[in-house]
């Protein structure tokens, strides 16, 4: 029988809707992320799978698991686990599979329509008895007709990429690894350089795990090859852009407007002046969090763990 522990924040029902698909034979326990380490070790210890929410992981807890065969993540990115210690122990280590990739392309789109179309500053206004205080005929504007580039197109930019067909906007897509030929046609999406990306693009939006590649993706050159009109969109992790850069690209006009649901500290300090911008949007990093998650991410996760103890190769395996 697989002994399955699962390291998590969530409240209880949550978390049972994760483990709700595993077999009935499987030994699965739900413990507290934040138990003492020793306990976690203590708990870990005859373990053959680990199943985390949120993914990191004390490296007394790993050291102390000898029969493990896979650590799950729950969440899509991977950056805060001990990558170089999970190759050193030979554990492989699989993310979720882009089962929140609805989640995030569904948030993407409320972050580009609620800043094009000003729905926070409407909603404050009509509170106010300002009801048309701003001309939207003037200062509102339609994703249909936008150039959208779209950078990096796995899981997320592929779904936000789909949701863009009944808008018709022309999508544009930049990623190292080109899609095939197929999948392009199926979702209209045309692969161009970055540079040629921001420079076409009214809406830039990023999707990319984040890496020492993707760290400062986005800084002041890459801005400011961007139109002044342009609105960027990031639902991955705040250091894909240079944050000071950006402010001073909101500031001074570079850019119309930004929606975030990350920032580079979470949460951020509260004089952060970038919260202090007109033109931005905010979301607290929970663009890959609905109530509808939970399912699809369970049954990816123990279709997965299954997988691992059938002695196949874990999906999504990251890292090594």
């Amino acid at each position: 029988m697989p002994k399955v522990i699962f390291f998590t924040n969530l409240v209880s029902e949550l978390a049972s809707q994760v483990v709700a698909p595993a077999s009935p034979e499987w030994d699965v326990s739900v413990l507290p992320h934040d138990l003492p380490v020793s306990e976690k070790a203590s708990q870990a210890s005859d373990a053959d799978f680990l199943i985390l929410f949120p993914s990191n992981l004390e490296e007394a807890v790993l050291r102390s698991a000898q029969r493990l065969k896979l650590v799950q993540l729950v969440s899509a990115g991977f950056d805060r686990m001990p990558l170089a210690l999970l190759e050193e122990l030979e554990i492989p280590l699989a993310n979720n599979g882009g089962t929140n990739s609805i989640d995030v392309a569904e948030h993407t789109f409320a972050l580009i329509l609620s800043v094009y179309r000003r729905l926070t500053e409407m909603d404050r206004n009509v509170r106010t008895d300002g009801w048309k205080d701003i001309d939207s005929g003037v200062t509102t504007f339609t994703i249909h007709g936008k150039t959208v580039g779209i950078v990096g197109l796995g899981h997320i930019g592929r779904e936000v990429a789909k949701r863009l067909v009944p808008f018709e906007a022309q999508v544009l897509y930049f990623d190292p690894f080109p899609a095939a030929a197929e999948v392009e046609r199926r979702l209209q999406v045309q692969r161009v350089s970055l540079p040629e990306l921001l420079e076409n693009s009214d809406i830039v939006s990023l999707h990319v795990p984040l890496n020492d590649q993707t760290r400062h993706l986005i800084g002041q050159s890459e801005l400011e090859r961007m139109k002044s009109s342009a609105i960027l969109v990031n639902t991955c992790r705040g250091p894909a852009v240079d944050e000071e850069a950006l402010i001073e690209a909101l500031r001074s006009g570079g850019i119309r407007a930004a929606g975030l649901d990350v920032l580079r500290d979470e949460p951020t300090d509260p004089g952060n002046p970038i919260l202090q911008l007109e033109n931005v949007i905010f979301s607290p990093h929970i663009a890959g969090v609905t109530y509808d998650t939970w399912q699809r991410r369970g049954r990816f996760i123990f279709d997965n763990l299954q997988r691992v103890w059938a002695g196949e190769e874990p999906l999504s395996k990251v890292g090594h």
